[in-house]
């Protein structure tokens, strides 16, 4: 599912979602988000208004991950069994729903025969919110938060089917309309809740192959220079 995304920048974020960061406390985020990255997450905030603030993307950051035990990603949640996976039944019995506020996610599709990224927004460029969960860890300075994203079925979906390999279910993000964030936000009930998990209407995405920049390759270390040859001093006097 999906391992990337572009998130807005903060101008957008704000005009957009009404939410400010602090970036002198919280750090800042990049343009892509990966695993365990910090990016903008909206959630209910004590005073019932929304609140923006930095999570690590993953409901488990891999440093919360216990040494000897295999690591493994959250990054997405399937949402029929979200409510069964350790790593998300708490924040989704609780109740801790986030939105998830980007401009863009990447998929691979396999349509020429081998992996292609392509970049999935809405048709006409807007940002959009994804259905998220999150939750808090102790830490060093105080509260850390991460959170992860919700995922369903997509195999009959006109867009969302076309990525991934041949073979597999195909997935896609929930996307939940502007008109239904405060809602979202305001479950209360996981039945509820699940009102709220459909796919997004093909007519209003579009997609585009993305590809990748290739990864620096590390340099090969160079070979050892020869050790000096020994030098015959004996001039024959």
């Amino acid at each position: 599912m999906c391992i990337n995304f572009r998130p807005p920048d903060p101008a957008m974020l704000e005009a957009v979602m009404g939410v400010i960061i602090d970036l002198n406390d919280g750090g800042f985020w990049e343009d892509d988000t990966f695993k365990d990255r910090l990016a903008p997450i909206v959630r209910r905030g004590a005073d019932g208004q929304r609140e923006g603030l930095l999570a690590s993307y993953g409901a488990v950051p891999q440093k919360r991950i216990p040494p000897g035990v295999k690591k493994f990603d959250t990054m997405n949640a399937r949402s029929e069994t979200v409510g069964e996976k350790r790593s998300y039944a708490r924040p989704w019995q609780q109740q801790q729903l986030c939105l998830v506020p980007m401009i863009s996610f990447d998929e691979p599709c396999y349509e020429t025969g081998k992996a292609e990224w392509w970049r999935i927004a809405m048709a006409d460029k807007a940002m959009f919110a994804v259905a998220g969960l999150w939750r808090e860890w102790d830490g060093e300075h105080g509260p850390e938060a991460s959170f992860t994203q919700l995922t369903i079925n997509a195999d009959d979906h006109p867009l969302m089917g076309r990525f991934h390999k041949p073979g597999d279910e195909k997935r896609t993000l929930v996307i939940v309309p502007q008109d239904e964030w405060e809602d979202w936000l305001d479950c209360k009930d996981p039945e509820y809740a699940r009102g709220f998990l459909r796919r997004y209407p093909a007519e209003l995405m579009t997609s585009w192959p993305s590809p990748r920049t290739p990864r620096a390759k590390k340099p090969k270390p160079e070979t050892a220079p020869a050790p000096p040859q020994a030098v015959n001093l004996d001039f024959g006097f």
